[in-house]
């Protein structure tokens, strides 16, 4: 919502600001389609040279993003600390040999199917499954598992950048496409240094356009965008960490409800459940 409403503040302001000062849209609508295919195109081509079809579907996925904010709410915050909990508990009261079922096969467990929402993330199956797994096979040393689990997050983290900085790289390049554009409409202009000064001001006014459209373009709308989807993917990682911390604190021997405490203090504060709501949730999960 205010991503839409910075939009609609953007164009007025920039506009509302031209016209009222007794500025005419006919110069600016007369180039407007062929400045936007120059810089537009010139900026998609940057795109296909320099990124591949993953990144490229991701900036697609981003721009989602920028809109819909992170995908996980203070709700998936309490199911992820609900799943753990259940998960550690039945560990430690049933023993390994009770977990592996749920741990090969995560998509017909009890327990994971509780959770359909962070059944369909796959990183974070697969994040917790594979700790648990590690466990399972005698690698009980807390420094090593956590020192494992940051380097998968590492990756991970650094791979669901890549869209937003590829689109950072985007809104660096186009106050220089508007400038190519720009003198572009310059060489036409000097091309026709004969006509009258009223044609030639509406030419150069027209090349000026290509320069306005860069710079607008890359401040005032892909530059924030990239930042947004940066932004979300931090927010989205936070949800990994809340794993990490959990099943640490596991293995450090706390009983299971300490260990969900201790993720809980991890959570971000504007989704993070209150100590008496995850008592509560808990309290209301059926015995496995």
């Amino acid at each position: 919502m205010f991503q839409i409403i910075g939009i609609v503040v953007l164009f007025g302001c920039v506009f509302g600001s031209y016209l009222m000062s007794g500025g005419s849209m006919a110069p600016i609508l007369h180039s407007l389609a062929f400045e936007l295919m120059g810089i537009g195109g010139a900026a998609v081509a940057s795109v296909l040279i320099s990124n591949d079809l993953h990144t490229i579907k991701g900036m697609g996925g981003g721009m989602g993003k920028v809109f819909g904010g992170a995908k996980w709410k203070a709700s998936d915050y309490k199911d992820l600390l609900s799943l753990l909990f259940l998960l550690t508990k039945t560990m430690k009261s049933k023993g390994v040999i009770a977990l592996e079922s749920h741990i090969e096969k995560p998509h017909d467990s009890t327990i994971f199917s509780r959770f359909p929402k962070i059944m369909k993330d796959h990183f974070a199956i697969d994040f917790i499954c594979d700790t648990l797994r590690m466990m399972t096979m005698n690698l009980e040393d807390p420094h090593q598992v956590e020192d494992a689990m940051e380097k998968q997050l590492e990756k991970h983290h650094h791979e669901a950048l890549h869209p937003a900085h590829a689109m950072q790289s985007v809104a660096d390049a186009l106050p220089a496409l508007g400038i190519v554009i720009a003198v572009l409409g310059v060489i036409k202009t000097m091309g026709a240094i004969t006509e009258p000064p009223e044609v030639l001001g509406g030419m150069i006014g027209g090349a000026l356009v290509g320069t306005f459209l860069g710079v607008m373009l890359a401040y005032g709308l892909v530059g924030p965008f990239a930042t947004r989807m940066n932004g979300v993917v931090e927010e989205e990682g936070a949800f990994y960490k809340i794993i990490q911390a959990v099943l640490v604190a596991h293995l450090h021997g706390n009983a299971a409800q300490i260990s969900v405490e201790i993720g809980r203090g991890n959570i971000p504060s504007t989704a993070q459940p209150s100590f008496a709501e995850m008592e509560e949730a808990l309290n209301n999960m059926p015995n496995e």
